[in-house]
């Protein structure tokens, strides 16, 4: 079996202290902060991304330039035979398709994934694929296996503010009005292509309850999820730098699954763009079982 190189984004949350760890290659995502272009983990850290935000920067993500992906695969088939791209979900960005297309003029020696995941589900994504390429599978193996399983996963994030959905325009500025006026605690879900919404609660502790109300119904009904949930990779997310709240929100979900090491990790920036510091979410994924 040849070599197969893994790239993915920095979407996914891997720094490049975990790509090299890991052996894998990251694209990283560019920002454009009062027009200026920032390079995610490179010259935008997680901290002054939050600061930038809380100063009412400009903000806009930004798909990598075509031609610096084309130059990461051409330099990685001098020593790999295959290369394996998992992108984010093509739904919520166009880099995808674009991969996809480049990778037509690369011979089949370039196996562009959509499996529909980000941030943490897509982290994983990443990590399935390494143990995969470890038992011998080939990259065209691997890329069927995550798209057939691109829904096995679910996210759900409750916001601390809808002022950022407001401004990036997913929703009116009427409806965040409202929702501000009366306090409520939107829950939203990203299951495959979208960030949508899933409920309104009116306090923390209200949201935090429907999050895991839907994970566990996810669990039993969509993935049939062994009694214990053995089977599933848990995690929790958040956006911004205040930890307080989420190392609560870490300790009550453990509480629900006593039995799982839970995996805890800061949403990609490109999802904080549109939902702002201060969320908390809950992710399930289906185990690779090998």
């Amino acid at each position: 079996m040849g070599k197969i190189a893994i790239v993915t984004d920095s979407n996914s949350g891997i720094t490049p202290a975990l790509a090299k760890e890991w052996g894998v290659f990251v694209v990283p995502m560019p920002f454009f902060i009062n027009e200026k272009v920032y390079y995610e983990d490179l010259t935008l850290t997680q901290p002054e991304f939050y600061r930038c935000m809380e100063q009412n920067a400009e903000i806009s993500t930004s798909m990598p330039a075509i031609g610096e992906i084309s130059d990461l695969w051409e330099k990685l088939l001098q020593d790999y035979d295959q290369v394996l791209h998992i992108p984010m979900s093509s739904g919520l960005s166009g880099s995808c398709g674009a991969a996809m297309a480049l990778a037509q003029d690369f011979d089949g020696k370039v196996q562009v994934v959509d499996n529909k995941r980000i941030s943490v589900t897509q982290k994983l994504s990443v990590r399935e694929a390494r143990d995969m390429v470890a038992m011998g599978w080939s990259a065209e193996k691997i890329k069927k296996y995550l798209e057939d399983t691109q829904y096995d996963s679910s996210i759900y994030i409750t916001l601390n503010t809808l002022y950022y959905l407001k401004k990036g325009g997913r929703i009116t500025p009427a409806a965040a009005a409202l929702g501000t006026l009366l306090r409520l605690k939107p829950v939203l879900q990203i299951q495959g292509d979208k960030l949508d919404a899933y409920a309104k609660s009116r306090t923390l502790k209200a949201a935090k309850a429907t999050m895991l109300e839907a994970i566990q119904k996810d669990m039993r009904e969509r993935f049939h999820a062994k009694e214990n949930a053995e089977d599933m990779e848990i995690s929790v997310v958040y956006s911004g730098t205040d930890m307080t709240e989420v190392e609560i929100w870490k300790n009550e979900v453990q509480e629900v699954f006593p039995n799982h090491t839970l995996m805890m990790d800061p949403l990609s920036l490109s999802v904080a763009c549109h939902i702002g510091p201060g969320a908390l979410a809950i992710t399930c994924s289906k185990k690779f079982q090998g």
